[in-house]
């Protein structure tokens, strides 16, 4: 006679032969009875929240809330008895998460059954929604009285729930298969974030959470389209800076690089076996990295994925063996619009294969400790927290409905700290504007062609420009016109009396047939030099803070362009009257 195990397996084949009739997605994957629990706790939490309450709920609340559920879905709830409180919120919000994650629980596949089975093939009920009760209450002895043969269990190879470390593993290996299925699984994805560790916190969910509610996609698209547009977009198309994903960059590429990793070897290996064996490995490595061979986790991770591929290698035999019936039906089947056919197909029969382990997974037994699975102290699997969905879907602000302080004091302490708070620098020099908060080596401020060149300082005075002939000159004319416009009447006279001395006397012109030209006496040499140093202290004369100037030369020497003018020699005396027509002419 059929077992419990036999008749549900058959229920979930042909659900799977069908589904293409009634679900958008034949990828959908089946919730088990611990995955049902674990939504209902999350879905709780959520509407708690919406009164005005925490993200947190009550055990005890959630064990009722979950059997008033299954009664209710199953249609086995008496008329005269009680509704919970806020359940209407808690039934919509359940079958929302449901249709978010493309999920469907075992007590839909029930009712599904009854809808797509065939007449002259399938059973017209293999499970009563009694049977199914009990079983996903995990209450086996109700059935004994309504059966009369002991059902068994549904698998003899059931995970055990002793241990919350190995259920904590399977889970994750598990969650990590069911994403390369149906990557709108949001439970999956909080199960495999940050495990192993990526640094992905609580923070980290809550900003995917929020990123996904805005564009109304899954967690895992909300991922993907951030990291593809870190990776592949332009300016124009990379997410802003003011992203709160920028914070979590290098996690979330990790964490996209081995789903992507995992899906080439999914669409790589055309035999199921060794690419499921291959996949499992891979995730096996990924836990037990760093870890001794005597850690919990390594163990767990050796057992379950051991146990794992020979599962999948058994279940492909199976496939193969049953290819001619119709129980066997891809569900990854391609559209005619595909643009890669070859792409499409690829990893077909391992999706298959994969699919029929992730049904046997929601076919065992639940779990006998629910504090073990609903409790927030989850073994550390990697990371500092552990791997409670309750903790990551519970955002670090928790909000307490009041503030202890005034909207007014709020209002100025934010003021306060948006205002730009003035640096004490320290003026070290005068040129102080120059320098930088960071000093930089010698050679990089003063710019030298060479670090062997030590400077004698930091700001070297302007060297001198030396003057050339024409400057010289320049300046002497300046010096002279001053000197014309101080003393006008005096400089007159001076030229008056020179006339007449050259009248009286002779010039050099006349080659010395003048009336003056003749032995000079001792009286008149003495007059001429006593007013050729008037001529010279007259031409000198300044003012007391004017520096002293470069003497002209007093002979009609050559100048020659770009070379310096020589001075006269002192002992050599000049012709008579020269001195006065060289002044005049120099006016």
């Amino acid at each position: 006679m059929e077992t419990l195990e036999d008749r549900l397996k058959l229920m979930v084949k042909t659900f799977r032969r069908e589904c293409h009739g009634v679900l958008q997605s034949e990828r959908a994957t089946i919730l088990g009875a611990d995955g049902m629990l674990m939504v209902l706790q999350l879905v709780m939490a959520e509407v708690n929240k919406r009164r005005g309450g925490e993200f947190k709920v009550a055990l005890s609340d959630v064990l009722m809330a979950w059997k008033h559920l299954l009664l209710d879905k199953l249609h086995l709830l008496p008329p005269s008895s009680a509704r919970l409180e806020n359940y209407d919120l808690i039934l919509e919000a359940y079958k929302s998460f449901l249709k978010r994650s493309n999920n469907v629980d075992l007590v839909d596949v029930l009712f599904m059954y009854k809808k797509l089975r065939l007449a002259d093939m399938d059973p017209e009920e293999p499970v009563s929604p009694i049977q199914l009760f009990e079983f996903l209450s995990g209450n086996m002895e109700l059935s004994q009285f309504s059966e009369s043969t002991v059902p068994s269990t549904p698998s003899s190879k059931g995970r055990p729930c002793s241990s919350q470390v190995k259920m904590a593993v399977r889970q994750v290996f598990c969650a990590y298969l069911n994403l390369l299925v149906n990557s709108k699984d949001d439970l999956a994805l909080a199960l495999t974030l940050d495990v192993p560790s990526r640094a992905l916190g609580r923070q980290t969910f809550t900003d995917i959470k929020h990123a996904a509610r805005d564009n109304n996609m899954s967690l895992f698209l909300a991922v993907t389209s951030f990291v593809r547009a870190i990776q592949l977009g332009g300016k124009g198309y990379a997410p802003s800076e003011s992203d709160p994903l920028r914070k979590h960059v290098k996690g979330l590429s990790d964490f996209v690089q081995f789903l992507d990793n995992l899906e080439e070897i999914l669409g790589e290996i055309p035999d199921p076996s060794a690419c499921g064996t291959r996949l499992v490995a891979a995730i096996r490595a990924a836990l037990v990295k760093g870890r001794s061979s005597g850690d919990v986790v390594y163990a767990a991770a050796e057992e379950t994925a051991k146990d794992l591929k020979e599962r999948i290698c058994q279940l492909h035999q199976t496939q193969k063996h049953a290819t001619g019936s119709k129980t066997g039906i891809s569900p990854a089947r391609p559209k005619v619009y595909a643009i890669n056919h070859a792409t499409a197909y690829g990893g077909r029969d391992t999706v298959k294969v994969l699919m029929a382990l992730l049904d046997e997974e929601a076919l065992t037994p639940p779990c006998v400790n629910k504090a073990e699975l609903l409790s927030e102290d989850q073994p550390v699997l990697s990371g500092a927290e552990g791997t409670c969905v309750l903790m990551l879907f519970r955002s670090p602000e928790v909000s307490t409905g009041c503030s202890p302080e005034p909207l007014r004091n709020r209002v100025q302490s934010r003021l306060d700290l948006l205002k730009p708070k003035p640096k004490d620098r320290v003026i070290r020099s005068q040129f102080a504007c120059t320098y930088k908060d960071e000093e930089l080596p010698l050679n990089h401020v003063l710019d030298f062609p060479s670090t062997s060149q030590v400077p004698t300082c930091v700001h070297p005075a302007p060297k001198p420009k030396t003057m050339t002939a024409v400057d010289e000159e320049r300046s002497y004319d300046l010096a002279t016109a001053k000197n014309t416009s101080e003393c006008p009447s005096k400089e007159h006279s001076e030229v008056q009396q020179g006339a007449a001395l050259t009248q009286r006397n002779g010039n050099a012109t006349n080659g010395g047939k003048g009336p003056g030209n003749g032995k000079k006496t001792g009286t008149q040499r003495q007059s001429k030099d006593n007013k050729r140093k008037q001529l010279d202290t007259d031409q000198d004369g300044r003012s007391e803070n004017e520096p002293p100037e470069k003497k002209r030369p007093t002979h009609g020497s050559v100048k020659v362009p770009g070379k310096n003018v020589t001075k006269a020699s002192s002992k050599k005396q000049l012709i008579a009257g020269q001195g006065k027509l060289t002044s005049f002419f120099r006016v």
